[in-house]
């Protein structure tokens, strides 16, 4: 079988490895269609881990069903949840599912980079959803970031009156810009440095772009009728953005961390001006099973058109011209590989 594997963001090489084998109370999905995610082209977490297969966002077809295995069939066109979490910790119960242990531990085998992945029993159990007919292969690609971001998104509780800020315009900045949009936000704005990507932004739902380098907080308020915005989403990498949200949020609004830096960055912290103005400060990573339902059912009313946000689709063999596209950060928005094209 074949797949591709990641030594570096320069360096994934297409190999081999044996076919896979199934247990009872397993699957054997083919792969049809894996997105590349930002995350996996963050080095820092990654090159500890390599050379690994990566790919966590996959759609495919269901080819072999474990002999114990029910309610599901041959054939059937699935998304798969790479992690799942345990549904009875103190964490789950508490509905903070993203940082259950066993979320954490939990994927299949070996990546969606692979003609095909082997599912274990407890993703069987709560992590394979039948993908809707009116979804796309390509489409359902999409379900698991639409699901991190709509569970940040309810965290920060927006209300359409609202005015959102996003920080950064790659693809999960894209997708917040979208989903505010879709969601009544009056008032939607971008920043990013690279000029493709504010094209993107207002193409994809944008009021206002801004460029990041320059007066990010005057700009702002020159577009928001003199106030700085009620949620700031950071979706960017660079300290430079997680810092620019302190100056961009107004009295009694929220800033949530979407994306991450590094490990070794510490966010230096003006507590009084947050105190004194009841700024919130929020994180949000992964998502819940919650998350994915109401982000199949948001995909499957096509209130934003996510086929238009795949710029590139490329064979397996393809994978690391792929890695280069979004490691760069400029031409592309969502890259797909195929692995049976």
């Amino acid at each position: 079988m074949r797949v591709a594997k990641y030594y570096n963001n320069r360096d994934v090489r297409l190999e081999e490895i044996p076919d896979l084998k199934i247990r009872d109370d397993e699957l054997l999905v083919k792969v049809i269609a894996s997105g590349i995610c930002g995350s996996d082209v963050m080095e820092w977490y990654r090159l500890k881990k390599a050379p690994l297969v990566l790919g966590h966002e996959i759609t495919g077809e269901i080819v072999e069903i474990g002999s114990s295995v029910k309610n599901f069939k041959l054939n059937q066109r699935v998304f798969v949840s790479h992690h799942v979490p345990c549904n009875a910790c103190r964490y789950c119960l508490n509905g903070q599912h993203t940082v259950c242990d066993t979320l954490r531990t939990t994927n299949f085998f070996p990546g969606g980079f692979a003609e095909f992945i082997k599912v274990p029993a407890i993703n069987v159990d709560r992590g394979v959803f039948v993908l809707p007919e009116n979804v796309s292969f390509g489409e359902g690609t999409f379900i698991e970031p639409l699901a991190c971001v709509m569970r940040a998104q309810r965290m920060a509780q927006i209300k359409p009156c609202d005015s959102v800020l996003v920080l950064g315009s790659g693809m999960s900045g894209l997708l917040h810009i979208a989903l505010a949009n879709a969601l009544g936000s009056i008032s939607v704005i971008a920043t990013d440095i690279d000029d493709y990507r504010l094209e993107m932004a207002s193409k994809f739902g944008a009021h206002d772009v801004i460029n990041a380098k320059d007066d990010v907080p005057g700009s702002v308020k020159r577009v928001n009728g003199g106030r700085l915005a009620d949620v700031v989403i950071v979706c960017a990498g660079a300290p430079a953005a997680f810092e620019q949200a302190l100056d961009c949020v107004d009295r009694a609004g929220t800033i949530i961390f979407f994306g991450s830096t590094g490990p070794d960055y510490n966010l230096p912290l003006p507590i009084f001006k947050i105190w004194r103005d009841g700024i919130r400060l929020l994180t949000s990573y992964g998502a819940s099973p919650r998350d994915i339902t109401d982000s199949m059912g948001f995909i499957s009313s096509h209130r934003i058109d996510l086929d238009k946000m795949i710029t590139h689709r490329l064979k397996l063999e393809d994978a690391g011209l792929g890695f280069s596209l979004v490691a760069e950060a400029k031409d592309s928005v969502k890259v797909v590989i195929e692995p049976h094209k």
